[in-house]
């Protein structure tokens, strides 16, 4: 199946300039896409184009990842609201020394003829004086043509604006696609729908420039299916990092997908075939309750992303969280138990509260919030909806400094699924 086919099947296409296909099927392309340096990490949205440049691998293509060491200075408008902070060039370094980890992680660099490559724009911007590039590249694009995109005219007709520094972005993107052409026989550029823009910029000053042809490939931007934003939990981003966020909430959050999101989550960020995918998705339609999806998506990407090592133990820990003894519970190291909580489900109550026993309505209602009042806290555990430490409380139970795991930490468990994590200091 060729790259375009592959795309097509797990409905990740999004636009596709004429030619692009025929060009795949007749040549070995040197393809690239380029990352934003604006986190020492790349998140889950990242996740997309990485699979994008593994698809095109697979399918006996060159991919090229460029790292923006230069445009990362400018600052993208694409889909901005707002101008973004500028980084310091020591910031923007470290970023993407961090990022060129992850992605080696993900290419092969070493398999011959379409071995993976990566590439720094402030390789070839640096020698290009200000005069030069406008002369140089400037005089090909119109501002009429720069005017009419879409990351261009949003901002110009909102009330922030948009400063000359952004502006200039889709040209230097441009360029960069002109540059990669010229000099590394680059054809293709690859990216988000949203890039769209700007790719075609580079193929017009390719056009304008030299007479030369080049093509793009857009692929979908995700949406969950209640329309809100992919890439995010209640806890914030979700990076690949495992020290931003850790392998138990990365494998929770691909777990904790619904059912209307993982059939499409499962076709995009999984390697599996059709084949298995498909029969994937047919056991699912039969046993939804069983969340098979979920699971083979969880344990694939996590284990590619972090190592299977990681996997297993976030496999441990998650029974452990969702079992019954306190016994396995007590296993879990100290980084471990306050991993398992985002953190707006943790409270810090003071350690003199532990002086005597404690007045278990007052701390799950007034103290912590964790019920909206001592009344409601009440009837929780009358009505045998509160476990603490794993074990079901009741009026007559006494909650002593005993009770606190490594002398400060109380797991409260509200109706099935609702973890709080009491921390005592």
């Amino acid at each position: 199946m060729g790259f375009v086919d592959e795309l097509r099947w797990r409905n990740m296409l999004h636009d596709i300039m004429p030619g692009t296909e025929d060009l795949l099927n007749k040549e070995m392309v040197t393809g690239y896409i380029g990352f934003d340096p604006t986190a020492d990490s790349l998140g889950i949205g990242n996740m997309v184009q990485v699979m994008t440049l593994m698809h095109f691998q697979r399918a006996g293509h060159k991919p090229m990842a460029l790292i923006g060491g230069a445009t990362g200075r400018v600052g993208d408008p694409s889909g901005k609201t707002a101008e973004r902070s500028l980084l310091s060039v020591e910031e923007i370094q470290y970023n993407l020394d961090c990022q060129k980890k992850q992605l080696e992680k993900f290419l092969d660099f070493n398999c011959g003829a379409n071995s993976a490559e990566i590439v720094n724009n402030y390789d070839w911007f640096k020698e290009i004086s200000f005069l030069d590039f406008i002369r140089d590249a400037g005089k090909y694009i119109t501002i009429n043509y720069m005017l009419a995109k879409d990351s261009v005219k949003n901002r110009i007709e909102a009330e922030s604006g948009m400063s000359f520094t952004e502006f200039t972005y889709q040209l230097i993107q441009g360029y960069d696609f002109y540059w990669l052409w010229k000099n590394k026989n680059v054809k293709l550029q690859l990216g988000g729908s949203d890039q769209w823009g700007n790719i075609v910029t580079g193929t017009e000053l390719i056009r304008r420039k030299d007479a030369g042809e080049a093509f793009a490939v857009t692929t979908q931007l995700i949406k969950k299916a209640d329309g809100t934003k992919f890439g995010k939990s209640e806890g914030g981003n979700i990076w690949l990092d495992a020290k931003k966020t850790s392998p138990f909430k990365f494998y929770q959050f691909w777990l904790n997908a619904t059912d209307a999101d993982a059939p499409n989550l499962l076709r995009i960020f999984s390697l599996k075939n059709r084949e298995e995918i498909e029969a994937l998705e047919k056991q699912h339609a039969e046993a939804p309750h069983l969340r098979g999806l979920q699971k083979a998506l969880a344990e694939e990407v996590t284990a590619r992303v972090h190592s299977g090592e990681d996997l297993k133990r976030a496999q441990d820990t998650t029974a452990i969280l969702f079992g019954s003894s306190f016994e396995d519970f007590k296993q879990l190291s100290e980084a471990e138990i306050e991993d398992l909580i985002d953190e707006k489900d943790i409270f810090t109550v003071s350690k003199s509260l532990f002086a005597a026993e404690v007045d278990t309505v007052s701390l799950l209602g007034a103290e912590t919030g964790i019920y909206p009042s001592k009344g409601e806290a009440r009837k929780a555990i009358q009505g045998n909806g509160v476990s603490i430490n794993k074990q079901k409380w009741s009026m007559d139970k006494r909650l002593t400094a005993d009770d606190l795991l490594y002398g400060k930490y109380l797991l409260v468990q509200k109706g099935k699924k609702n973890y709080y994590l009491i921390v005592v200091n």
